[in-house]
């Protein structure tokens, strides 16, 4: 038709900008291929460090419960787990190069699925099968859900490929949208430090939010070193940019703090709670990092869009699951310290005399009812004396043990 423009004329007329994004069409065979690469890498990567750190955990039990004189780090067990964790990590930042960074983060759930399967195998306490099915199956469950969410994550995850040149990356780097994500990523980030250094509020939340925010950063530098160096490993050269040492040193500051907040955390909470929390804040900061950097989701249906979601979500409940079926375990405090109640010390200078805590017996403020207890476990009797002044006013000791025995 003399009056339409065909499909040809329309793309020439695009804006360079959007022609300059070298994104394929998720129809591409070839980007399915890529994804899949990438969705195995990272299935690979986290079934190894998972193996890996079961070892190390599993080196320093034996060591533990053995008079084996030698340290950790002088047994094959150990150094075997090292060697896989390095393979596993190597594997998982690969991945990165090949798929979508949407794709590769919420992949880490196979992490926390190989896990609880490795602790239910080689469970060393005897359960009888009705205690066993009802303590494992909620972790049961959540691995199917997990498995679920994770098929749904690699059918229906994006499917956007550009190569990682220095041009695209810094193109990406001072684009609107992520500028803006950046700006109220910063503002955030100031706010929730404020609160957890000025305010003392350790909540779980606030540690776990620092930790999701530094940690969208580290996987947008992560994918940017790992695509530039598999672009320049195809034969086009990027490591002469100076983007590129750009981005390695903000990977590398972010996973530095990353870690360090990690460590805060575990002195505060349990693993477990850890585990599942920052599964999901962190794969949620990873998914709109992903977003607004890379534009994942660029050119994608709204089914494709909600079954992924749907994905993710399902993960999430399965990763809940399994981490929450994990024993917590319960610090056990038989008495109170005499010293730390209000006025003892003052009563201590004026020597008045009072029990003194017995710390090898249930003793003064004992927190459990000991009415039940044997005779043999009853705290010693401590009687009174008064205070006497000798002809050179010294003061004698405010109180003595009696020796008894238990028909006493």
């Amino acid at each position: 038709m003399e009056g339409g423009n065909s499909p040809s004329v329309q793309l020439q007329q695009l804006p360079l900008a959007t022609a300059a994004v070298s994104v394929q069409p998720h129809t591409d065979s070839f980007s399915y291929k890529e994804n899949l690469i990438g969705a195995l890498l990272a299935i690979f990567g986290h079934l190894v460090s998972s193996i890996a750190l079961n070892l190390q955990k599993y080196s320093h039990i034996r060591l533990a419960g053995s008079k084996d004189p030698r340290a950790y780090f002088r047994t094959k067990t150990w150094w075997s787990g090292l060697m896989l964790l390095v393979l596993g990590e190597l594997a998982v930042f690969s991945s990165y190069a090949f798929a979508p960074l949407s794709l590769i983060v919420p992949l880490s759930a196979v992490s926390v699925v190989a896990s609880a399967i490795i602790g239910i195998i080689f469970i060393k306490e005897k359960w009888k099968p009705k205690e066993f099915l009802r303590r494992y199956v909620l972790s049961f469950v959540g691995c199917g859900l997990a498995v679920v969410g994770t098929y749904l994550l690699v059918t229906f995850g994006p499917n956007s490929h550009e190569k990682m040149t220095a041009e695209n990356i810094t193109r990406h780097l001072v684009s609107w949208p992520f500028l803006l994500y950046m700006l109220v990523e910063i503002i955030v980030f100031c706010l929730l430090l404020y609160f957890y250094k000025e305010r003392n509020a350790n909540y779980i939340v606030i540690i776990l939010l620092l930790v999701a925010l530094l940690g969208s950063m580290t996987v947008v530098t992560v994918k940017a070193v790992a695509g530039m160096m598999l672009v320049s490993i195809q034969g086009s050269l990027q490591l002469d940019s100076p983007i590129f040492y750009i981005m390695l040193v903000c990977m590398i500051a972010t996973a530095i703090y990353q870690a360090t907040f990690l460590a805060q955390a575990s002195q505060l909470y349990d693993s477990a709670q850890i585990s599942s929390i920052g599964y999901i804040l962190s794969t949620t900061a990873a998914i709109s990092a992903g977003a607004t950097f890379y534009l994942d989701f660029m050119g994608e249906d709204v089914l494709h869009i909600c079954m992924f979601a749907l994905g993710c979500l399902i993960a999430f409940l399965g990763v809940f699951l399994i981490t929450r079926n994990r024993r917590k375990p319960v610090p056990f405090e038989p008495y109170i310290s005499m010293d730390a109640m209000p006025g003892m010390q003052n009563m201590h200078d004026k020597g008045v005399a009072v029990q003194p805590d017995l710390k090898a017996s249930f003793s003064y403020g004992a927190l459990e009812n000991n009415e039940s207890m044997p005779e043999i476990y009853s705290p010693a009797t401590l009687p009174i004396v008064q205070e006497q002044h000798g002809p050179r006013g010294l003061s004698a000791p405010p109180y003595r043990v009696l020796e008894h025995s238990k028909k006493e």
